[in-house]
């Protein structure tokens, strides 16, 4: 069966892609699948700084992947946007 490393989504069109952004980027994505969160509970959800969480959410803001909600402390959620994901994550 096949197996993604990566989260479509976590390839970025405006900066480079390499393995420690997308493996990060991937883990955010993964989170914000199971549901909207802020940058704390996601942060610690992926055992990620928070620094590092916020830095890839605005990335990913940027793309228009995701969108942040609220007053502080923004909800995170997922914006419909990009890749869709092919085979499961199971």
């Amino acid at each position: 069966m096949l197996r993604e490393k990566y989260h479509p989504n976590a390839f970025l069109s405006n900066i480079k892609n390499i393995k420690r952004g997308l493996k990060a980027r991937t883990s955010v994505l993964t989170a914000l699948e199971k549901g909207s969160a802020d940058a704390s509970t996601i942060a610690k959800g992926v055992e990620l700084h928070y620094n590092v969480v916020m830095h890839h959410l605005k990335l990913l803001m940027n793309e228009g992947i995701v969108v942040r909600k609220g007053s502080k402390p923004h909800v995170w959620t997922l914006t419909g946007m990009g890749q869709k994901r092919l085979v499961g994550t199971g």
